[in-house]
Formats: C-alpha cells, sequence, structure tokens
C-alpha cells in the first residue's frame, strides 16, 4: 500500500507561514500601492510605420538611452508596426519621440498617429478590472456549492482570496508594472488555483464513502497524497511553460509571466495546506456530504 504522507500533520507551521505572507503582502499592497500601467493611469500612444521589420529591443533601448525610460514599446499589427505607450499628455510627445529615434538609429520609419487616453479610461478598465475578479470569485463560491457542499465553498474562496493577495503584495512589492496583461494573468490564477483545488476535494468526497472509519485528517492525508503526483505534474509542467515565457517572452510579458508564476507556485500551496486546513476547521463530516431526505407527500384525506 502506497505511504501516506502527513500533509496536516504541520498544518499549524502552515498556517503560521500563511499568517505571515498574507500580512507582508497586504502591508505591501496597502503601503507601497500597485505600479499601475498606462492602460490604468492614461498616457499617448504613438504609432511608428518602419519600412523594415522593427527591432523592438533595439527601439526600446534607443528611448531608454533618449530618456524616456518609461516607453512601453510592443508590436502592433504588422512587424513593422510599432505602439510606443508613455505617461503624460504633451501634444508634441510624438515629435520628440519621433526625433529622438531619428538621432539613434539610421532605420526610416513615419510617425503615422499620436494619441492621448485619458486617465478617466484607465480607472474604468481599473473598476471594471477589478469587478471581474469579485464576479468571478462569486462565481466559484456558487459553482463549487452546487457541486460539493457549503464548507468547500468556503475552502475554496479563503484559498483562491490566499492566491490573489499574495500574487499583488509581491507585485506590489517589486513594483512590477501592472497593466491589462497582468489582469488577465490574475484572472487565470483563479481558474487555475480552483482546478488544482476542486481535484483535492473531489477525491476528499470520494474517501468518504471509502474510508468509513478514518477521521476526517486521515481522509484529507489520503486524499492529498492520492493526488500529489498529478498535482505536481501538473504545476512543475506549468511553471516550465511560464518560466520559458518570463525569461524569452521579453520587458511586454515580464509582468504577465511573473504573476502566473507566483500564482501557481501560490495556487498549488494553497490547494493543500489552505483549502484543506478550512475544511478542519469547518468539521466537515461525511453527514454534510448526504442529501436531505425527500419529504413524502400527505395522501390522507
Amino acid at each position: 500500500m502506497k505511504k501516506t504522507i502527513n500533509f496536516m500533520g504541520v498544518r499549524n507551521i502552515a498556517f503560521a507561514i500563511t499568517v505571515l505572507l498574507t500580512l507582508l503582502a497586504l502591508f505591501s499592497w496597502f503601503y507601497k500601492g500597485l505600479n499601475f500601467g498606462l492602460d490604468f493611469t492614461g498616457g499617448t500612444l504613438i504609432e511608428l510605420r518602419y519600412e523594415q521589420p522593427a527591432d523592438l529591443s533595439k527601439i526600446r533601448q534607443e528611448l531608454h538611452g533618449a530618456g524616456f525610460e518609461e516607453a512601453v514599446v510592443q508590436s502592433f499589427g504588422a512587424t513593422t508596426d510599432v505602439l510606443v505607450r508613455m505617461p503624460g499628455d504633451d501634444p508634441q510627445l510624438g515629435q520628440k519621440v519621433t526625433t529622438a529615434l531619428q538621432k539613434a538609429s539610421t532605420d526610416r520609419f513615419s510617425l503615422t498617429r499620436t494619441e492621448f487616453v485619458g486617465p478617466q479610461v484607465g480607472e474604468e478598465l481599473r473598476d471594471q478590472g477589478g469587478l471581474g475578479m469579485l464576479l468571478a470569485l462569486g462565481s466559484v463560491m456558487l459553482y463549487v456549492t452546487f457541486r460539493f457542499q457549503w464548507k468547500f465553498a468556503v475552502g475554496a474562496i479563503v484559498s483562491l482570496i490566499h492566491d490573489v493577495v499574495v500574487t499583488l503584495g509581491l507585485l506590489s512589492f517589486f513594483q512590477v508594472t501592472f497593466d491589462l496583461t497582468v489582469l488577465a494573468a490574475v484572472l487565470a490564477i483563479i481558474g487555475y488555483s480552483l482546478n488544482d483545488t476542486i481535484v483535492v476535494f473531489d477525491r476528499v468526497r470520494e474517501n468518504f464513502r471509502v474510508l468509513r472509519k478514518a477521521s476526517l485528517i486521515e481522509n484529507i492525508n489520503v486524499s492529498t497524497t492520492q493526488t500529489l503526483l498529478r498535482t505536481l505534474a501538473t504545476s512543475i509542467s506549468t511553471l516550465l511553460a511560464v518560466l520559458a515565457l518570463l525569461i524569452f517572452g521579453g520587458d511586454n510579458l515580464f509582468g504577465f509571466s511573473l504573476a502566473l508564476f507566483i500564482g501557481v507556485l501560490a495556487g498549488t500551496y494553497s490547494s493543500i495546506y489552505i483549502a484543506n486546513v478550512v475544511l478542519i476547521w469547518l468539521d466537515l463530516k461525511s453527514e454534510d456530504l448526504i442529501p436531505p431526505p425527500a419529504k413524502e407527500l400527505d395522501d390522507r384525506p
């Protein structure tokens, strides 16, 4: 018989680590704040069209060397089209960028568009992003409640909130630019972490029928051990893919990749030491999973 790992034997230590990480993340989040990018704060969009395929890293270095250190450079449509995003509302900013690039390089290009995006648009995106995360968490709670039981739903939600808070806290601590791609990564983390948690919960529910004399802690240890290889295989393969993006994806994907990397690690940890521990706190029992008996109709006249 496969040896069962006593995961819950160190749950108190894991809880202390969880509280410490969460408090540090919240402190960084509220003290430093998130470094919102131009998607949320507004700024100037400058569109350039090159005669040859553009080298984004070279353009980025040229702009940084000219003093435009906050410039974000990315492809826009074809390989010859470049979009430069910068803070500020100077109507001459597009011409200044064009002049700086012409001095630093011999590549031929033309300025095709300069557009200012106001901060009110960024605030609307920020509000909609926050609302999207709340709706995702609410949908998760309803889904888990109907598929399992409300105690499982509480465990899943606490686990997901931990993952989001820790991820945002670390992004705040390192002042990684928070833009729409990073927001997409945070929403992806919610889905990834939930998937991990559901696998463990499903095995816990099944083992209530198989391990009738086992305690809840024994059930969780057995269930987590049985799903460990699947969890590790999924997490490691995901981390390797995200690590490749982190190393080779360039500046445009750095925040997205870093958020995913942190979220996958946090999600793997929380599915074992947060979601399961909440089930212990709520004293989950096999009776909780038994549907209530249907009321018999009274046929008496």
